[in-house]
């Protein structure tokens, strides 16, 4: 089919209140930002809503682009013809004419007269409309309730917009709008998904990830890059942070608590990534745990491992069942990703059975003991890479950067 532009629908809950224009503006900003390699578009803003005029691109294709983007909750592909009765009926003839219309398809005509200098008012234009297209498709049948096509028409005074088709975006707050978080980005499913539904919140989202060279290949690092590119398509841009993990995971090792390692290595990581988030202003750690899920993710485990940090938490996935978790990954994108076999992921350092009820005095007297610790940390912290990634981003050149140190996929235990 052939449309004019795409209008736009913003969400009545971040539209409320003082934040109204904080919040379009965000939207804007992020929806010009995606539409940057569609040089023919121009963006028309008005009030909880906005327009794109096509100019000869894609409505489908770009219909996929927006509806990604976070604060839209729907789009509709538009036909505009000029503000001329007979106009829109031709128009709406011929629009109607590229569907399927089964016999029994139930219809209905919403007219909107928008500019009040037109000579018909939108009850009268909806019996006008709706008459002559009864008559074009016998198989059409009026139902004025949750009709299975309901033709909707905007009288303006620059032209006539009809459409009917309401197609489902992503919805939540615009991106940005609720501040900055750092996210704990492993080669799993469940980190991903947590990445997505954070920025659905309005975070702007920094991953990290830890790698732990040589115990992993180059299509682990290539696994992380690439997943942070499929959520680049929500964001437009992404910033991802490769921090070296070896020698402090190394540290661990043979100090008789094997059993401790994972919470001493979770309690590291949140440490590292608390410094990367003064560094960026970022007010708060996402992670993927799931309650229960496995040893590091208990209650008991969860307190004592977040203890390490004074940021707060967030755990978006903290309650959902690993099917839905799953399902979400699926239909963000993300899942085909994530199952890819490049994850052996630092097998030396897991203990067969890693405490789930760990004590928090214990495991501040074996961090103590570790004197080198602290020293490791910050070399971390000084070691790391951090690269942008956007949904163009070419991976082969980003991870070929560091060919010689392939980053590991750490597994939240």
């Amino acid at each position: 089919m052939t449309y004019d532009m795409l209008l736009l629908r913003f969400g009545e809950i971040t539209l409320k209140g003082r934040n109204r224009n904080r919040f379009e503006k965000t939207v804007y900003t992020h929806i010009k930002a995606v539409l940057k390699p569609y040089p023919k578009v121009h963006i028309i803003r008005e009030y909880g809503r906005l327009y794109v005029e096509l100019n000869g691109e894609s409505a489908e294709e770009l219909t996929q682009v927006l509806r990604k983007v976070f604060g839209i909750v729907s789009v509709s592909p538009v036909r505009v013809c000029p503000v001329d009765l007979d106009a829109i009926i031709e128009t709406a003839l011929d629009f109607l004419s590229e569907r399927e219309l089964p016999e029994g398809t139930t219809f209905k005509v919403n007219a909107r007269r928008v500019w009040k200098a037109f000579p018909h008012s939108s009850q009268e234009m909806n019996h006008l409309v709706g008459s002559p297209v009864l008559r074009a498709y016998p198989n059409l049948k009026v139902q004025v309730k949750q009709p299975e096509i309901e033709l909707r028409i905007e009288v303006r005074e620059n032209g006539a917009y009809l459409y009917y088709e309401t197609i489902p975006g992503v919805a939540g707050f615009p991106l940005g709008s609720n501040g900055k978080a750092m996210l704990l980005l492993s080669g799993g499913i469940d980190s991903p998904v947590a990445a997505w539904a954070a920025m659905r919140r309005g975070l702007e989202i920094e991953c990290v990830h830890f790698y732990s060279y040589p115990y992993t290949s180059q299509l682990a690092k290539e696994k992380v890059i690439e997943l942070t590119r499929i959520l680049s398509r929500y964001a437009g841009r992404i910033k991802l942070h490769l921090v070296p993990f070896t020698e402090v995971q190394t540290s661990f090792v043979g100090n008789g608590q094997d059993n401790m390692i994972i919470t001493l290595m979770r309690r590291a990581m949140l440490r590292i990534t608390s410094a990367l988030a003064e560094r960026s202003g970022a007010l708060a750690i996402v992670t993927g745990d799931n309650l229960g899920q496995v040893a590091s993710q208990t209650l008991a485990s969860m307190n004592v491992i977040g203890r390490a940090t004074e940021l707060p938490i967030l755990r978006p996935l903290v309650t959902m069942d690993k099917n839905d978790i799953v399902n979400q990954a699926i239909e963000i994108g993300t899942y085909e990703t994530s199952i890819l076999p490049y994850e052996d992921c630092c097998t030396l350092f897991v203990p067969k059975s890693p405490t789930t009820n760990p004590n928090l005095h214990v495991v501040e007297r074996v961090e103590a003991s570790l004197e080198r610790l602290p020293e490791l940390i910050e070399a971390a912290i000084a070691a790391t890479e951090t690269v942008i990634i956007k949904p163009d981003t070419d991976i082969s050149r980003i991870s070929g950067k560091e060919s010689r140190e392939p980053v590991v996929q750490e597994e939240w235990f």
